[in-house]
């Protein structure tokens, strides 16, 4: 088959017209096509007036290499890559150490399932409980601010992900095509087959229950066992060699290979680890605040007169600006047409986040606002940068008031340095609620200066960003993890052999996509160290 790229139509066209077009491009007729397929679409937004949509289309043809012979100068007509999941190997015959795996997010589910398909029976220890009694769980900090620290948006079957956008795209390089590999396993456990081919796919909190629920049952089926409110309190180390896990109840398990898939908020585990003297560092991440605008909005300001149009349903943004303070500002995890909600794993503390469902068709759109950081602002070792954000979050829960309401501010005080006392025209989406007050002392001095700076230079970019009734909700601190658990080229631990770090949590993902294509690597790279090894 051939790839042809940047096949360009408006929005309205017709289904005829993009073979039509594909035709037009390589100067054949239409009955010759025999196969067409969208590999991708997405809007081109630049000019709101003339909204188009790109295409990238494999096209199956007769003399498909007359063709390229004849665009043989031109990127945008190449042969179709082989993106097919190819394992690299299978589990040898008879019995063998199970793999462990500590975590079911992405990460570890990716990793589980890879090792379930190429035979290998892991054994996942998850802290959290089932996805479904999970969702009760965090319904009950929600809506009648009662934690609980073992089972919430951070802990349990899916991992924080599943309580979010959904989004599955990323920047990594995936020469392997491994993101394909994730999104053909979503679709087959439930996923709408459009994530295979729009730009910015995103599934939504409800449908990832169910996905996650099905895919966990395909690992079982498989010989994989997942094993929930098994919290892991000792790593095993002999020689410099892992030897098996202790959990929480005092059971204990051998096991030669130990996946890390920890989530970036396992705080726990990441201070027993370091006291059992894995190599750990201290890494960059950010802090900041959530805001809200009317949904409507941010579709007139990105789409114009085309808002509301069904093909392109709520708009979403991404934006960048360079501070005089030498910081960066930008826009993180943003939700359209969605809800701000309580992301805490720990007890007298506020977190917040971003949800949408599917549909993404509530009234605001919300995304983080967020300074970068590094080790340079939270001086002290690995876990350091884990000591400023219990501080920034144990601020938040003061400000307020002590019982999960959240701290938030009118962006028109926010900027006057003044405290908000009334609401205006967008009302908060935060559960279980928020108190107004001052956001001023909820970040260190250099990111409220840095947002500041930001949200007009944001306004300049998309019309109505700063509009005086858009609302901030503090804090934003589990943007990425704090720290990473150091892995060489072969994915082990640097001083811990068998220890395979991944996902989020190690410091090595940022998002449901890429954690997931991490797990399928360290699976692999597990893989190729068994089979090395030979059986036992």
């Amino acid at each position: 088959m051939l790839r042809v790229s940047e096949i360009r139509l408006p929005i309205d066209h017709p289904p005829e017209a993009l073979p039509a077009a594909v035709a037009a491009r390589l100067g054949v007729a239409v009955q010759d096509i025999a196969e067409i397929s969208v590999f991708r679409r997405s809007c081109d937004a630049r000019k709101a007036s003339a909204l188009v949509f790109s295409y990238s289309v494999d096209v199956a043809l007769p003399d498909e290499a007359q063709l390229l012979a004849r665009f043989a100068d031109d990127r945008q007509v190449q042969a179709t890559p082989d993106m097919r999941y190819h394992f690299v190997g299978r589990a040898p015959a008879g019995p063998g150490s199970r793999p462990l795996i500590v975590g079911f997010g992405p990460a570890g589910i990716f990793a589980a399932l890879i090792l379930a398909q190429s035979g290998f029976r892991p054994i996942v220890l998850e802290r959290g409980k089932a996805v479904r009694e999970r969702t009760q769980d965090t319904w009950g900090l929600w809506r009648r601010k009662v934690l609980d620290p073992e089972s919430n948006v951070q802990f349990g079957e899916g991992g924080a992900g599943t309580f979010s956008d959904g989004k599955l795209y990323s920047q990594i390089k995936d020469p392997q095509h491994h993101g394909r590999k994730v999104l053909e396993e979503f679709v087959k456990a439930g996923a709408p087959e459009e994530i295979l081919y729009v730009n910015k796919p995103h599934i939504g909190t409800f449908r990832l229950v169910g996905m996650v629920e099905q895919m966990r049952r395909e690992i079982e089926r498989l010989g994989g066992e997942v094993r929930f409110q098994q919290r892991v309190s000792g790593v095993h180390i002999e020689a410099g060699r892992v030897r098996g896990v202790t959990l929480a109840s005092g059971e204990e398990l051998a096991g030669e290979r130990l996946v890390l898939a920890l989530g970036h908020s396992a705080r726990d585990t990441f201070e027993m680890l370091q006291q059992a003297g894995v190599f750990m560092e201290a890494k960059p991440f950010s802090i900041g605040l959530r805001i809200e605008h009317p949904q409507a909005l941010i579709d007139k300001a990105r789409f114009g007169t085309h808002a509301g149009h069904p093909a392109l349903g709520a708009a979403d943004y991404r934006l960048v600006h360079h501070c005089r303070n030498g910081r960066s500002v930008y826009s993180f995890c943003m939700c359209p047409g969605g809800t701000v909600v309580a992301a805490t794993s720990e007890e007298k503390r506020v977190v917040t986040n971003g949800m949408s469902q599917y549909s993404r068709n509530e009234r605001n759109a919300n995304a983080g606002i967020v300074v970068g950081i590094t080790p340079l602002d939270y001086p002290g070792g690995p876990l350091a940068g884990i000591a400023l954000q219990r501080e920034l979050e144990s601020r938040a829960f003061e400000l307020g008031g002590g019982s999960y309401e959240a701290p938030a501010q009118l962006v028109g005080d926010f900027l006057a340095g003044r405290p908000s006392r009334f609401l205006g025209s967008v009302m908060p989406s935060y559960q279980p609620g928020v108190r107004l007050t001052d956001l001023s002392t909820a970040l260190p001095d250099y990111a409220i200066a840095a947002i500041r700076e930001a949200l007009p230079a944001f306004a300049r970019q998309l019309k109505g960003f700063a509009m005086d009734d858009a609302i901030l909700t503090g804090v934003e601190t589990r943007t990425s993890s704090p720290l990473r658990i150091t892995r060489g080229t072969d994915f082990q631990s640097l001083n811990v052999r068998g220890l395979y770090p991944a996902g989020e949590g190690a410091g090595y993902a940022g998002g449901i996509l890429s954690a997931g294509v991490d797990g399928i690597r360290v699976a692999e790279a597990l893989t190729r160290d068994i089979l090395q090894a030979g059986p036992g």
